[in-house]
This record gives C-alpha cells, sequence and structure tokens, in this order.
C-alpha cells in the first residue's frame, strides 16, 4: 500500500464532487449568485492551506467511512444541504467515476494527469475568486513537488493500492450504461482501441534478438484491437496541454445521473468488514478525521442569506424512495455528534483543540475518542 495516494483519491473525488454538485445547481435553476457562492466556499475548504498540509503527510487510506464523513463536511461548508440519500447518491457517482478513470489510465503515473483536469476544471469554477485560485495553485505546486518525482514503480504501487480501494464498488451509473463503458453487473468495459501510452509502440508486432542483441527476425500478429500511437505526452506543469481526457467534466452538458446498485454490490457489501465487525483502526480514523477536519474552514450559514436544499434525484419522491430501497450495508451513514454542554468537557476539548496549533505530530492518549468526536461537532 503507498502511503502517498491520498491527496491524490481526496482531489480527485472532490473534483467529481464538484462537477456533480455544479450540474445539479443548473438543473435545479438554483439562482447563480447562490451557486457561485457554493462552489466558492467548498473549493476554498477542500483547498485550506493547514488542510492541505496535512492531507499530503505520508499516511495510509482510511475506510470508505472515514472518508465519507469528510466529503459531508465539505458538501456542507456552504449554505446549500444535502438529505441523506443526495448524499449517498453524490458519494456513489463521485467513487464510480473516478474508478473508471483509474481503470482506464494509460499509464500508473498519468493518474497525476487526471488530478491536474479536475484541478483544471475546478479553477474555471472560481475564474473571479483570485484568492481560492491561489490556493487551488498551491496545492498544483505541491503535486508537482510531491509527485513530480516519483519512479514508474511508485506510481504503479499508488494505481494498486486505488484499484483496492475501489475493488468491491460496482454501482451503475446511468452515463456509463448509455454509453456502454459499464455492463449491467456494474464492471466496466476496457476499451481495446484508440492511443498507446507514452512511448509505447502499437502492438503486432514481435522481435527476436540473437544472444550478442542483434535482431534477426520480425514476426508480426494480429492483436484484435485498433490501436493508434499516442501523439504526445500530457504536461505535467502548471499550465499546458494535458492531452488525456479522463477527469475532465462528463456533466458540462446536463445528463441524467441515476445510479442503482448491482447484485455484486449487495453481496459483496453484506460481507465488508465495515459493515458487519467494529473496525479495529475506529480510533486512529478518529484521530485523523480530527486532524483533517480540524483544519477545515467550514462557513455555517449566516447573515440574511438562508440555505437551501439540493436534490440529486429528478423529484423528491424519488429521494425518498431511493432512502428506503438502499441496502443497510451501502449507507454511508455519517456519525451524528452531540458536543456536550458539560463546562469539564469544554475546557477539555478546549485543551485538545488547542493541541492542534503545535506543527508536531500530537500524540494522542488511547482514551480521546469521545473528546475528538465532540471536537468535530464543535469544529
Amino acid at each position: 500500500m503507498s502511503v502517498r495516494t491520498l491527496p491524490l483519491l481526496f482531489l480527485n473525488l472532490g473534483g467529481e464532487m464538484l462537477y456533480i454538485l455544479d450540474q445539479r445547481l443548473r438543473a435545479q435553476n438554483i439562482p447563480g449568485d447562490k451557486a457561485r457562492k457554493v462552489l466558492n466556499d467548498i473549493i476554498s475548504t477542500m483547498f485550506n492551506r493547514k488542510f492541505m498540509e496535512e492531507l499530503f503527510k505520508p499516511q495510509e487510506l482510511y475506510s470508505k467511512k472515514a472518508l465519507r464523513t469528510v466529503y459531508d463536511r465539505l458538501a456542507h461548508a456552504s449554505i446549500m444541504r444535502l438529505n441523506q440519500a443526495s448524499m449517498d447518491k453524490l458519494y456513489d457517482l463521485m467513487t464510480m467515476a473516478f474508478k473508471y478513470q483509474v481503470l482506464l489510465c494509460p499509464r500508473p503515473k498519468d493518474v497525476l494527469l487526471v488530478t491536474f483536469n479536475h484541478l483544471d476544471s475546478i479553477k474555471k469554477f472560481i475564474q473571479d475568486s483570485p484568492t481560492i485560485l491561489n490556493q487551488v495553485d498551491e496545492t498544483f505546486r505541491l503535486l508537482i513537488e510531491v509527485y513530480g518525482s516519483l519512479s514508474a514503480g511508485e506510481f504503479q504501487l499508488i494505481r494498486q493500492t486505488l484499484l483496492t480501494f475501489f475493488q468491491d464498488l460496482h454501482i451503475r451509473v446511468s452515463i456509463f450504461l448509455k454509453d456502454k463503458v459499464q455492463n449491467s453487473n456494474g464492471r466496466f468495459v476496457l476499451p481495446v482501441s484508440g492511443p498507446v501510452p507514452w512511448g509505447i509502440e502499437v502492438p503486432g508486432l514481435i522481435r527476436i534478438f540473437d544472444n550478442k542483441g542483434k535482431e534477426v527476425k520480425k514476426v508480426e500478429f494480429q492483436h484484435g484491437g485498433n490501436y493508434v500511437t499516442a501523439s504526445k505526452e500530457g504536461s505535467f506543469e502548471l499550465y499546458g496541454d494535458r492531452v488525456l481526457k479522463l477527469g475532465t467534466n462528463m456533466y458540462s452538458v446536463n445528463r441524467p445521473m441515476e445510479t442503482h446498485m448491482s447484485g455484486a454490490s449487495k453481496n459483496l457489501a453484506s460481507r465488508t468488514e465495515e459493515s458487519i465487525a467494529p473496525n479495529p483502526l475506529a480510533k486512529e480514523e478518529l484521530n485523523f478525521l480530527a486532524r483533517l477536519i480540524g483544519g477545515m474552514d467550514c462557513k455555517k450559514p449566516s447573515g440574511p442569506e438562508p440555505g437551501f436544499r439540493l436534490n440529486l434525484f429528478t423529484t423528491d419522491e424519488e429521494e425518498e424512495q431511493a432512502a428506503l430501497t438502499r441496502p443497510e450495508e451501502l449507507s454511508y451513514e455519517v456519525i451524528n455528534i452531540q458536543a456536550t454542554q458539560d463546562q469539564q468537557r469544554r475546557e477539555e476539548l478546549s485543551r485538545i483543540m488547542g493541541e492542534f496549533a503545535i506543527t508536531d505530530q500530537p500524540q494522542w492518549s488511547t482514551n480521546k475518542g469521545d473528546d475528538l468526536l465532540a471536537m468535530m461537532d464543535e469544529l
């Protein structure tokens, strides 16, 4: 497992989340100023400097439920609200889209180009907000600094870690089904055409060499595909042509975004350890979330501007039905924490929050799970 995977997972899933929210904000005719505020607030929170510093520290991936908690917090960083069914659907769409992109990456290193495509598109949402644009550019530079010198083997390990994370997810998405890139069982169809990875020859030729390294024979074979040579390599700089289209906004034109549970997903979900047994890393994940969410500058609705609810379904009835029919094993129920009003507990929380200002990694004791949960509610 690669300890450099989490930033790529978070940024790409966050990019997909913004694509979907932008599409739904337009589909529900939310006024432009409110829609811009929602996207600006979420992006500003997502690329918060302290949050990024914590995110980029080498660390293993945590459970889907732990990450889902972070995205739930992120989606509600502005005046918009989602109920449980819409949040479940949002997370399903995010994860299946990025899983498809990772599967189709020509080279393991190209997952970085996918990330750059997401960040390029995010910058288009905030063209009129130079401060937030600077936050995104700083993350760009951090990505180049951290991942620019990694070897092909290290990127392969990152890709393997991502695919392991997505392994049991087979949720059918209407866009993928209509484009015939996903089967009815929720599994993706890998293409046998298009450009080969940069620097690789089109298959169809076997070269045979003697013991001195001299080519002595060529044999052609039918590969059954329709491959072409890559025209050029995508740019890994702050600005440039990424060439690869994976990670760009597939919701730029209004399209339905329905999801369905496949039979395989239901069966696999019933066997997942995080649904049927207590997670032995639960307290470690709480510590991770406390550090991570502690760096997020979430804005609560205030002042005269009222909040609004966003529905990821066509109608409220569909949303209610989805909540009733979704298998319990697949519901990423977010922990709801009610912080105690006890004076002694508030003093303890203040002490813990003060520790977050220390630059060194705090040493958490083994009995602070409740305090961390309460602190998450206070943020």
